[in-house]
């Protein structure tokens, strides 16, 4: 096999494993914003829950960053 079929593989594979987080992130804020601007009383609540679930969210990006290095 030819290496240089390969060269372009990993940042394609990288570039497919980030658009499902980067959607996901997107969500994750949007519907804290929302819960936020309908009970401002919330956000002690709300805030903790936003960055837990961007947290696994990104981790998500970074072991398609991984796969895409390997």
């Amino acid at each position: 096999m030819d290496p240089q079929k390969f060269t372009l593989a990993g940042p394609l594979v990288y570039a497919i494993a980030a658009v499902g987080p980067g959607i996901g992130i997107g969500l994750i804020f949007a519907a804290y914003v929302s819960g936020v601007a309908r009970q401002p009383e919330a956000n002690n609540i709300l805030r903790p829950i936003a960055f837990l679930g961007f947290a696994l969210v990104e981790i998500l990006a970074l072991i398609g960053l991984v796969f895409a290095f390997l």
